[in-house]
């Protein structure tokens, strides 16, 4: 296991932790490892914006989206010279 040492809490903060922890009957190091552990989860199964619109729109529901397009960078050529 490994450990971390969190400095400068504010004192706001580590007297929520500790209520907090009083009232779910659970230690502070097992209320902190909870909540880092819930906000893992939410951020892995977050849904990347292109995949949110597929879910709610498409073909599957009742919109026909236009097919990819790919917009690129294409340099300038200067190798032709202009006849002035």
């Amino acid at each position: 296991m490994s450990s971390i040492l969190v400095r400068s809490l504010n004192p706001k903060d580590k007297s929520w932790l500790r209520q907090e922890a009083e009232r779910q009957s659970i230690s502070m190091e097992e209320l902190m490892r909870r909540l880092v552990r819930e906000k893992r989860e939410k951020t892995e199964c977050r849904m990347l914006p292109s995949e949110a619109f597929r879910k709610y729109f498409g073909p599957e529901n009742g919109i026909d989206l236009p097919p990819r397009r790919r917009y690129g960078y294409h340099p300038i050529d200067f190798s032709e010279k202009l006849d002035s």
